[in-house]
């Protein structure tokens, strides 16, 4: 089994609701366990329309069998589920799910990029992640996690 971490967030509705419901989905994938998720944390929106409503922001780690594009597929399919459209970029959403690491693995593919493009840049990422992962490393440089998140802070 590989460890992946999943970033999630949702804007739109009953937020914390949505939250449990993805990660129900989440741990019911097939050949997947969930380990443990962050606390909800919330955040205003970031490069979102104007007046889109704050997010509730969290993280899961699991421990899976699917490959890591079949598990963003899942995910993918978590959030259409859930009600999420992709019509307009960044817009408000019911529930958005992210792929932030898969083991040690770095996959640089069109539909697929782990770690996250931009988990380097986002507190409301790195905090929740720290929760379930304090010790994850980003696997291109050895860099803690940690370590990011409070050159963010610092700059804050």
């Amino acid at each position: 089994m590989t460890s992946a971490a999943i970033a999630l967030g949702s804007n739109l509705g009953d937020r914390q609701a949505n939250l449990r419901a993805a990660l129900a989905r989440i741990a019911a994938l097939p050949g997947t366990r969930l380990l443990r998720s962050s606390d909800f944390m919330e955040n205003p929106a970031v490069d979102s329309p104007h007046g889109a409503g704050d997010f509730l922001n969290a993280a899961a780690l699991i421990e899976t069998d699917l490959p890591a594009k079949a598990l963003m597929e899942s995910l993918l399919a978590i959030e259409r589920e859930l009600g999420r459209r992709r019509d307009v970029p960044n817009a408000p959403r019911t529930i958005d799910l992210d792929l932030l690491l898969y083991g040690e693995q770095v996959i640089d593919e069109e539909t697929l990029k782990v770690p996250h493009p931009r988990m380097h840049q986002r507190k409301f990422v790195l905090w929740p992640l720290l929760q379930i992962a304090p010790k994850a490393k980003d696997p291109r440089t050895g860099e803690y996690w940690a370590e990011a998140y409070h050159r963010l802070h610092k700059g804050s």
